[in-house]
């Protein structure tokens, strides 16, 4: 399946772009899987296996806030266009709405003085007095403050949290039997991330080192997964069934949600054409077609031991041209 799209990803393993790579292709009801390379290379080479976990980063968002916002919102217990104050009081931006956060229209000002210093709480209440920039819902600026401040909202709504409500209604509901946030039992294969400049390499630890702080009340970031969970989710959404999701909510995804429909972003989701697309920084991406039924899941461990980040997105976009010219190759035959 896809032999062009393979062979690229193939090459630029062999290049060094990434050492290992879990990935998994959807094309109707038929199904491909490949992992190939190493999961780790420092302290020592370890082989890559479908049962290892990687840190998504930000494929939290979609598979986990989004998923728990999206479902509230359907319960109407959250008004997409409501003030996220409504929410979440202790906000300090009444100006700011929910779809203003879930289509990164928010142009939130992000910068907060020695965040890396802050501890859990002192970072939080930093969220918590953010205000938006001149630009509010007239422009895409890709933040994670979005998301962050929407785990905070879930966290209020359910008094608990924010892992305990994403393992409840998310994971189990999905049978995500292989997903997990930290702190991870020792006996669980984990690709480790980025090497740090003491020489730790960072292994079953949040790379984001935001998400890193706030831990169980991170909704950007956190989640530890397998390439079969990953699975599980995207064939939800493809054979949108409505026992999860609605079909009308799966269907609205699938259109533009920024205020003035020219942003290119669903809810949390970037849109190609029709494609919904979220990346997550450690290497990982979800690509996937509703309508086709068509998808691929790419995980790779492209920050281990080294974050060339600039490099990689170039090589990470040819694999993705690639697979999208193959199809639509396919489509025109």
């Amino acid at each position: 399946m896809y032999p062009k799209t393979q062979k690229c990803i193939k090459l630029k393993r062999e290049a060094g772009i990434f050492t290992g790579v879990a990935y998994h292709f959807f094309d109707g009801q038929e199904e491909e899987q490949h992992v190939i390379g190493e999961a780790a290379v420092k302290p020592e080479l370890e082989k890559l296996t479908k049962d290892h976990l990687f840190d998504v980063a930000s494929l939290t968002k979609v598979i986990c806030t989004t998923s728990v916002i999206l479902r509230l919102i359907e319960q109407d217990k959250v008004v997409l266009d409501a003030p996220l104050v409504t929410y979440l009081p202790d906000f300090q931006d009444a100006r700011i709405t929910i779809r203003h956060l879930l289509t990164h229209t928010s142009d939130i000002v992000t910068w907060i003085p020695n965040r890396d210093q802050l501890n859990q709480q002192e970072l939080r209440q930093s969220y918590l007095q953010l205000k938006a920039g001149e630009c509010l819902g007239r422009s895409v600026k890709y933040t994670d403050a979005g998301t962050i401040l929407l785990g905070f909202l879930i966290e209020e709504w359910y008094g608990e949290t924010l892992t305990t409500i994403f393992e409840r209604e998310v994971l189990q509901p999905l049978q995500m039997k292989q997903s997990y946030f930290p702190p991870l039992a020792k006996e669980l294969l984990v690709v480790p991330t980025e090497q740090l400049t003491d020489g730790t390499v960072l292994r079953g630890v949040t790379h984001d080192p935001k998400a890193r702080v706030l831990g169980q009340h991170a909704g950007n970031a956190g989640l530890f997964t397998t390439i079969d969970d990953i699975v599980l989710f995207v064939r939800m959404y493809l054979n949108n069934t409505g026992d999860y999701l609605k079909q009308s909510t799966i269907a609205m995804l699938q259109k533009d949600q920024t205020p003035n429909g020219k942003g290119a972003r669903s809810l949390v989701w970037d849109l190609k054409g029709s494609w919904l697309f979220h990346t997550g920084y450690t290497g990982t991406f979800i690509l996937m077609n509703v309508v086709q039924k068509k998808a691929m899941i790419f995980l790779s461990n492209r920050v281990h031991p080294n974050d060339f980040r600039e490099g990689y997105i170039k090589e990470r976009n040819e694999i993705i041209a690639t697979y999208l010219d193959e199809i639509a190759f396919e489509n025109v035959l």
